[in-house]
């Protein structure tokens, strides 16, 4: 009988041990995940922070969610087309960044036009 739990034991520790592994690590990914519901206000994006373009907004993503449900504005990915073909806001142009200015013709000004590289 002495034997039967001896060898049951190290089956226990190790269930136990995979149990809390996959837990710690589920903890782990919801606490790093970012929440789609934390929106930051739109505002005017600040020479220091990018550069030479003090007239273009930001675009908070709860905007930019709102926009895309209603219909309401072009988005533009500007990354390569490699990273375009693997996933994309969906209805969105691929203009990658290097031909954006010899492409800008092709986008109407008078659109809402978000561009976005991620």
């Amino acid at each position: 009988m002495k034997k039967q739990k001896a060898t049951r034991f190290p089956v226990v520790i190790l269930v136990a041990g995979g149990i809390l592994l996959i837990f710690a690590v589920f903890l782990f990914t919801m606490q790093t995940r970012p929440n789609p519901d934390d929106s930051q206000p739109t505002a005017p994006v600040s020479n220091q922070e990018e550069g030479s373009y003090p007239e273009i907004q930001r675009v908070s993503l709860g905007d930019a969610k709102a926009a895309l449900d209603a219909n309401t504005a072009v988005f533009v990915d500007v990354r390569d087309a490699g990273s375009f073909a693997e996933g994309h806001v969906p209805g969105s142009l691929s203009i990658p960044l290097v031909d954006l200015e010899d492409r800008l013709s092709e986008l109407d000004t008078a659109d809402w036009i978000i561009t976005y590289c991620t």
